[in-house]
């Protein structure tokens, strides 16, 4: 199993990375503030707009270091990767597969199978640990929903139904979204999904988590030679990475939307961890986004047990050993798709 090392994220406004020997340098305004060797680096996420080098952006290509660009806000700008590491045979696999709709659905399914899956045991968790703070008649009703469509789920064969049942299970999940929300419930509550902008802060921060977790995902799916930007149930889009956000739909709510209300509940983030701007959209501060990173690096370092391959690996390798097992599939090593079902 590849090996997890560090993902750096420069957050300091206006800082410039460079290259000196084999070392990533961070400069602000010509001041030297950061100095990492780079043989211990994955990827680099740097928030801003100052840039990078072009010896920095070569070397990156080079050595297989992702390098993510993203605004202050934490959307996401651009990032830059080598040539293709996969062998020819699995991605043209890849692609003549995302062709097949009778094909890609069953994949697509699997994804889906996995997030309604970790859903469902969210909740059910969450009666487990919580019993006197949440409604439990209602968690439990939400749970025997998501069963229920779970087995609808695994005998869907078109795309119009796995759409209809994913979306049911989204209403489902996120009418009790907000009671695993135990604490600062006057600054921290959720009414419903809203995104570009999101405009409250629970949103802000579920926006963030989604796309560090692309980012990850992404950069997972190019190391084991899968093509990021065509996907089996996200179809093709100019500039979007499909197949990024299909094996994202398991992680969701296992990675981020926990991550999320663990924040939240424990009091690492709080209300002066964000802004509101003009048009209403809610961002998060330089200090909130710094100690959001933090916790998130230190959760991608937790171990756990990999359902499917019976071995322990850290959070952080969750996403590229399900890469692997995807390209498996794609090449008839496996029978299929095996989703991470996290209980």
């Amino acid at each position: 199993m590849k090996k997890l090392l560090n993902t750096i994220y420069v957050t300091t406004p206006d800082s410039y990375l460079s290259l000196d020997g084999d070392n990533l340098v961070v400069l602000n305004n010509d001041t030297k503030i950061g100095r990492v060797p780079m043989h211990n680096i994955e990827s680099i996420v740097t928030f801003g707009y100052s840039g990078a080098s072009p010896a920095l952006m070569r070397y990156c290509v080079e050595h297989n270091v992702s390098l993510t660009f993203m605004r202050q806000s934490g959307k996401f700008m651009a990032r830059v990767i080598g040539p293709s590491r996969g062998n020819v045979t699995l991605r043209k696999k890849q692609y003549q597969i995302s062709e097949n709709e009778s094909e890609s659905v069953k994949i697509a399914r699997n994804f889906i199978i996995g997030k309604v899956y970790n859903h469902k045991w969210i909740l059910e968790r969450a009666t487990r640990d919580h019993p006197l703070s949440v409604d439990i008649k209602s968690f439990k009703n939400a749970s025997q929903q998501l069963a229920f469509l779970l087995k609808e789920i695994k005998v869907c064969d078109n795309f119009e139904s796995l759409r209809g049942l994913e979306g049911q299970a989204a209403v489902c999940y996120n009418r009790v979204f907000d009671e695993m929300i135990l604490q600062q419930k006057e600054h921290f509550y959720f009414h419903g999904r809203n995104r570009r902008p999101p405009l409250d802060n629970v949103n802000a921060m579920l926006s963030f988590a989604y796309t560090l977790l692309s980012i990850d995902i992404a950069g997972a799916l190019e190391q084991v030679g899968l093509d990021a930007y065509v996907g089996f149930f996200h179809r093709d889009r100019p500039g979007r990475a499909s197949l990024a956000l299909d094996l994202m739909e398991e992680f969701r709510g296992i990675m981020a939307d926990r991550f999320v209300i663990s924040l939240i509940n424990l009091k690492v983030i709080n209300e002066k961890d964000f802004i509101q701007k003009e048009n209403g959209s809610v961002i998060m501060t330089d200090e909130g986004r710094k100690k959001f990173i933090s916790a998130w690096q230190s959760k991608k370092q937790e171990p756990i047990m990999h359902p499917f391959l019976d071995e322990k690996i850290t959070w952080g390798l969750a996403p590229y050993s399900q890469s692997l097992l995807l390209a498996r599939s794609l090449r008839g090593d496996l029978d299929q798709y095996p989703p991470f079902l996290w209980k």
